[in-house]
């Protein structure tokens, strides 16, 4: 009697078992490619139940993602889930759900972070977090843009103008305003055009270096510049400047040294005392308050300075504006438009996004900087008090302590401010920077603090979240490596 084959299941002839819907189906399905898959609870080798990456790739939650954030970045994190699921530490029928975690946010490899170093405008983490606003703004300008374009007469218009307009509005003391691509940039355009070749004058109090290796006194004759360095480490005159100044100075540099402080016997000469010397005055402010701040009286603001007398103020936008990264320029009209035309500061311009983040920067709500500067110490300690209660409930190791915070980024030097802070045992530090969404504290007398003043309320409950993730037993420094929460 004749026997017939068994039917072939659907995709047999191209050599696959594929009729699963997702992959995790997939898993129980034998294949015709030559590998055998076990059933779950069978007694075959835990890796040949490993869905292919081919089926993985077919989960539709797989699929989406891999058109958001692209094809690469999803087989990627397949791979890595597999490997998991290879080593024992994820069960194969899992290794979807394990990918899908896996991911980035976006296609970039930046990764946001909570910061609870208790440093408001930590470098390492880029400084100052933009507002809401001003998130919204460059996602607006991600796509073509009229910024350099007027609508009603289809004419070329002058670039960024609306954001140059509200930076002059907030100083109205400046005759002009100009932004480049960071403070350094704008301290180069200034020492370029107005003294190549020529001599700068500054105090030798005021040479310092401003952060990874990078010392002014190198960014300044790098411009073709010449240092005429006066005074002494702690005391300088203005008699100083004005025995220095002669027919080859082009300006005199004030220098804030905002990150660092010099005590005891010393002197400064300030801008008032130096604008009458005859030549222009650029004032290099740092950390890029345009007016002053209450709370931080001995840090110089961009009005105070023009008003006593600055042809130029130079500052940061990303520090205490709280604004994205970019080099203000303000002062002198005459000046200000020369600095602007320019060749070098072709090469020094911003892009449309920072322009549409400063704008609504200068324009919008307060930036998170200005509202973790003025944070209530009392409203802090009661969130530091929820949040330990909470974890401490879930078994966790944590207390509610008080602690001190910095304004960080170049800016207040030697100033703190009252805060509070989760205290937790050392290793959570580094477990804490491998959870989904990173926090990065401090340690302190042997535990790891988090401390709340430049941590949003809103993310109070990501922070805890984090914290339990990190705990022990959940993926923290005493759990197995791949486990849940890493």
């Amino acid at each position: 009697m004749e026997q017939r084959a068994a039917p072939r299941t659907a995709g047999a002839a191209d050599g696959r078992a594929d009729t699963a819907r997702t992959a995790e189906e997939a898993v129980t399905h034998d294949r015709s490619a030559g590998e055998t898959v076990r059933p779950p609870g069978g007694t075959g080798d835990v890796r040949r139940r490993v869905p292919r990456t081919d089926l993985l790739l077919r989960d539709p939650r797989l699929s989406e993602a891999g058109r958001r954030l692209g094809a690469g970045v999803v087989k990627a994190a397949v791979r890595q889930a597999q490997d998991q699921a290879r080593r024992g530490g994820v069960a194969p029928e899992r290794v979807a759900e394990t990918a899908l975690a896996l991911l980035p946010g976006t296609a970039g490899g930046l990764r946001p972070v909570l910061n609870a170093t208790g440093v408001l405008l930590h470098t390492n983490l880029g400084r100052a977090p933009l507002s809401a606003a001003a998130r919204q703004a460059v996602q607006e300008a991600a796509g073509p843009t009229d910024v350099e374009l007027d609508l009603t007469t289809g004419v070329r218009a002058g670039r960024g103008r609306s954001a140059l307009a509200a930076l002059h509005e907030r100083v109205p003391s400046a005759g002009a305003v100009h932004v480049v691509n960071n403070g350094a940039a704008a301290l180069v355009l200034a020492a370029t055009a107005l003294a190549a070749g020529r001599e700068i004058v500054v105090s030798r109090g005021e040479m310092v270096e401003i952060g990874d290796g990078f010392r002014l006194p190198d960014l300044l004759v790098s411009t073709g510049a010449r240092l005429r360095e006066v005074g002494t480490t702690n005391r300088t005159t203005a008699a100083d400047y004005a025995d220095a100044i002669g027919p080859d100075t082009g300006f005199v540099l004030k220098v804030h040294p905002s990150n660092f402080r010099i005590t005891g016997f010393t002197r400064a000469a300030d801008v008032a005392e130096l604008a009458g010397l005859g030549v222009p005055v650029v004032a290099d402010i740092g950390s890029g308050l345009l007016a002053p701040h209450p709370g931080l009286p001995e840090e110089p603001d961009a009005d105070t300075q023009l008003r006593a007398g600055a042809a130029l103020v130079t500052a940061s936008g990303d520090k205490l504006l709280g604004g994205p990264q970019c080099g203000l320029l303000l002062g002198d009209a005459d000046l200000v438009r020369t600095l602007a035309r320019h060749p070098l500061a072709r090469a020094l311009r911003v892009d449309k996004l920072t322009l549409a983040a400063l704008e609504a920067t200068l324009t919008g709500p307060p930036t998170p900087t200005a509202l973790a500067l003025t944070a209530d110490p009392a409203r802090l300690a009661a969130r530091a008090g929820r949040l330990a209660s909470t974890l401490a409930a879930d078994g966790i190791d944590v207390l509610a302590v008080g602690s001190r915070a910095t304004v960080g980024g170049g800016g207040a030097p030697g100033v703190t401010l009252p805060s509070a802070a989760l205290s937790l045992p050392e290793p959570y530090a580094e477990a804490l920077r491998t959870v989904r969404v990173p926090v990065v504290g401090r340690l302190e007398a042997g535990r790891c603090l988090l401390d709340l003043r430049a941590v949003p309320e809103e993310d109070d409950e990501r922070l805890a979240e984090a914290v339990r993730s990190a705990a022990p037993g959940h993926g923290g420094p005493s759990a197995p490596a791949g486990a849940e929460g890493r």
